[in-house]
């Protein structure tokens, strides 16, 4: 049994006496916020990071700290990658495919979040286009690297109850679109990747789960004005006054990617494969009514016919089959 972290719990809380050395760790989005706190919180313990980042400019310069406090043998490396771009996806992941080596843990960080309607480059909506397809192309492709006792991470959020994934409609065709709610699709589409990603590879030992990393203020945030995000918390707080809770309180950045670590190297396998964790622990399913900050996984996200459903359907999107 794992020892009991929760919301304030930081990635070195998580990670204190643990040695990483000679593990082999990707993570996906590592320009600014939780990519870059979970590679350096990983890399100071001894593990080499592979780092991917769409602007590599951009990552070095914010990894500068993660080089600065590598330990034990721990390294970091810069890939480009590209989620918007099966093009760029494609190519990431053959060149890490053709280097060979493997991988102890593939944690799906990056992301978009509540964007204007647009297409990626290949056509698909944004959202689901940049957080879901582009990854389940990227970690399916190097899957085969992922070492026995490995685990794959998607991070996604409890923003996944604004919306289920709508498997007719995934770019919004005929559907009105709200930022919101394709934003919701997205994370559940995140969570169902790795619910499937689980049944598919357990049997060989690699494990998946998807977490929600809390309310953290991050460029993630960016597409969002400061009156919008100032009137969500101000309509959040009204609601956990009306519960009698406490007011919202954002994380900091070392407490969000906290269960980030946690799910991918201090967790039991068991305990968090094919399953959703936030604050450090994993999280009850409940369809009722919640406040957006409270805690909660909607039962839609962890369907496993659902699952299956949307591996077939992404598939035919990007058309490829794993």
């Amino acid at each position: 049994m794992s020892q009991t972290f929760g919301a304030t719990s930081t990635t070195d809380d998580v990670l204190a006496g643990v040695d990483l050395s000679g593990k082999r760790v990707l993570v996906t989005g590592v320009s600014a916020g939780l990519g870059v706190e979970t590679a350096r919180s990983l890399a100071a313990h001894g593990a080499q990071v592979v780092g991917a980042a769409r602007d590599l400019a951009k990552a070095e310069a914010a990894t500068t700290v993660v080089r600065e406090q590598t330990a034990r043998g721990g390294g970091l490396d810069l890939i480009e990658l590209d989620l918007a771009s099966l093009a760029s996806v494609r190519a990431a992941a053959d060149a890490l495919v053709a280097d060979g080596r493997p991988f102890d843990l593939v944690i799906a960080n990056a992301g978009v979040m509540a964007t204007p309607f647009g297409k990626t480059a290949d056509g698909f909506e944004t959202q689901f286009g940049t957080n879901h397809l582009g990854h389940f192309v990227f970690v399916n492709r190097i899957a085969g690297l992922i070492a026995p006792g490995g685990r794959f991470v998607a991070v996604a959020s409890s923003g996944h109850r604004f919306s289920d994934v709508d498997l007719d409609d995934p770019n919004f065709d005929r559907t009105p679109y709200t930022p919101f709610e394709a934003y919701g699709r997205s994370k559940t589409a995140n969570i169902l990747f790795a619910v499937e990603f689980d049944r598919r590879h357990r049997d060989r030992g690699v494990r998946a789960t998807a977490l929600h990393p809390g309310g953290i203020q991050t460029e993630l945030g960016r597409h969002m004005g400061h009156d919008a995000l100032d009137a969500l918390v101000e309509q959040i707080n009204a609601d956990l006054a009306a519960e009698g809770q406490p007011p919202f309180a954002w994380k900091t950045i070392p407490q969000g990617a906290a269960t980030s670590v946690w799910a991918g190297v201090v967790a039991s396998a068991d305990e968090v494969g094919g399953r959703y964790c936030e604050n450090c622990h994993v999280s009850e399913v409940t369809d009722g009514l919640i406040s957006p900050v409270s805690e909660g996984v909607r039962s839609y996200a962890l369907d496993p016919d659902k699952a299956r459903a949307l591996w077939a359907k992404s598939e035919e999107m990007v058309g490829e089959r794993f």
